[in-house]
């Protein structure tokens, strides 16, 4: 507790660099410290995590389909964004139709119409196209891995067409940012190749989102100005600036030093000293998980399920809730008991050292045979958390039951890279585990990238090759149910499943800890992962 009392005090007498330049302090500025060490990507479909569509995605650009994040005592749904309506064609569950709104421009004064979410699929799935753009494919495609192409219909119509019957789509959708084409070509036409035009493009993007980007300054700092073009609601405050803060006592002793008035996931053990200072502490539930996912290979001692348990067994959650200030809710799988897709698991996640023992020993493991375990972390980053701390607090606590876990700490991008390359690659580096946070509230994320054999490495999410016949059938079946009823039903029976095989080692939920200025207005805390930035302002 004292030596971060330290390095508060040291964060503090670092401050100047962050100071904040005067045209960003303008009358209705929010100024945000992210947890991020850089920047999200701003050419279209952000890096850096989903703290990357936060503040980079949803401010600047729209998607098909949005999340509702307008309340706090409500979980977040997916709603109406540049489409108005959509359905699967009940002839060809391949073929979804979407109605686009109308009368939507980007910022830079183009329209978005069909012909734009033709070529917004195509920067992403066709290697052919011109503007095609590699970067934004990891981030993107392996989101909506179903999703083969686009087809206009007319200006206001257009048909999406996926691989297989795929009820998740609009859900998916989400995460599908509209560039302007028409902004693009334009830099493209004064650059040698389509590489460079991105580049160009995102110092200057356009989208039809509640904000334009005005500056931007790699590794710095990017700034917002409200579009008062907008389709929807504006946004209530005059200007965005986004500060990359990536350690936890940095970007706290920033908000007491008035360089920020918002800082994401304040330091725990500061969070005395700002509310006493007079800082407004939010959180609320979300789905999102924090794990250890275990890889799955010959080799991995994690393939043993005895042993996936035994780790699940061993882990004080409360005492960990403690150490984080009580900012985080313990799990008893992806999803809490009482939502439509728990499905009521025979395994029960609880704190049971001697069970956790005896586990280990049945699979061959006690004083004279230590289980070693290498696990790949990170510092900071996107819904990270605490990260060292937390994954230091397991490691004591894994060690009381013979374990013993060595961290290969990385960079949070480089994380979330090798997270698609699979425990198999050589980023992985021997790793039997990976700790990379997610959201839970699309089944795609929350179950079916981690555990659709079809997933594996380089088309999603699933690190540790998990293959079982099983839950790929599971999986086919939440996939081929229309009916919402139907869909969660199956949902239900393979979070049971994957639960009952402890698929993860499920550590934490997190509770979005927010610190800011009581100056700050009209912000809500929604039941996800992300804000809606037009709500609050300055006072």
């Amino acid at each position: 507790m004292r030596l971060r009392r330290l390095l508060l005090t040291a964060c503090l007498a670092a401050l100047p660099a962050l100071a904040i330049a005067p045209a960003a302090q303008a009358q209705g500025t929010i100024r945000i410290g992210m947890t991020a060490a850089d920047i999200p990507l701003t050419n279209g479909q952000p890096d850096q995590g989903f703290e990357g569509n936060r503040f980079t995605g949803i401010p600047l650009f729209d998607s098909l389909t949005m999340w509702d994040l307008s309340s706090a005592e409500r979980p977040s749904v997916v709603i109406p964004g540049l489409a108005t309506e959509w359905r699967s064609d009940p002839n060809d569950r391949t073929r979804w139709i979407f109605t686009l709104r109308r009368g939507v421009r980007f910022h830079d004064g183009s329209p978005f119409n069909a012909d734009a979410v033709v070529w917004n699929v195509r920067k992403v799935l066709d290697r052919e196209a011109p503007h095609f753009d590699p970067r934004q494919v990891g981030v993107t495609a392996s989101r909506m891995p179903t999703l083969r192409r686009a087809e206009k219909i007319d200006d206001d119509t257009v048909a999406l067409i996926t691989s297989e019957p795929d009820s998740l789509l609009p859900i998916n959708l989400t995460n599908l940012f509209m560039a302007s084409p028409a902004q693009w070509q334009r830099f493209r036409d004064a650059n040698p190749n389509a590489e460079a035009a991105w580049n160009a493009f995102a110092r200057e993007p356009s989208g039809t989102g509640p904000f334009r980007l005005t500056r931007f300054v790699p590794r710095e700092r990017v700034e917002y100005a409200r579009f008062d073009g907008y389709w929807g609601d504006k946004a209530r405050a005059e200007r965005i600036v986004l500060l990359p803060i990536p350690e936890a006592n940095a970007r706290t002793a920033a908000l007491l030093s008035n360089q920020v008035d918002w800082i994401e996931a304040p330091a725990p053990d500061a969070i005395p000293q700002l509310r006493q200072r007079g800082m407004v502490i939010t959180s609320n539930a979300q789905p999102h998980v924090w794990p250890w996912q275990p890889c799955f290979t010959e080799t991995s001692p994690l393939r043993d399920v005895r042993v996936r348990r035994a780790l699940n067994l061993a882990i004080d959650r409360e005492g960990l809730r403690t150490l984080l200030g009580g900012l985080m809710a313990a799990p008893v799988g992806t999803v809490p008991n009482g939502h439509p897709w728990w499905g009521n698991p025979s395994f029960n996640i609880r704190h049971d050292k001697a069970e956790a023992r005896r586990l280990l020993a049945e699979a061959g493991y006690g004083p004279s045979r230590p289980l070693n375990l290498r696990v790949q972390i990170s510092a900071s980053g996107s819904g990270q958390m605490q990260p060292l701390p937390m994954n230091e607090f397991v490691q004591q606590e894994l060690k009381e039951v013979g374990v013993n876990v060595e961290f290969d700490v990385i960079e949070w991008n480089t994380l979330f890279s090798n997270w698609r390359n699979g425990c198999q690659h050589a980023s992985a580096r021997g790793a039997h585990a990976i700790n990379v946070s997610f959201a839970a509230m699309d089944p795609f994320f929350a179950m079916v990238r981690f555990w659709d054999s079809k997933m594996a490495p380089p088309v999603s999410n699933n690190w540790g090759h998990f293959n079982d016949p099983r839950f790929d059938e599971m999986i086919r079946t939440a996939r081929n149910s229309f009916d919402p009823a139907e869909r969660d039903a199956a949902l239900a029976r393979l979070h049971a499943a994957g639960v009952d095989e402890a698929l993860f080692i499920w550590i934490a939920h997190d509770v979005a800890p927010r610190a800011m200025s009581p100056r700050i207005r009209g912000y809500v805390q929604p039941q996800s992962w992300f804000v809606d930035l037009r709500l609050p302002y300055l006072q």
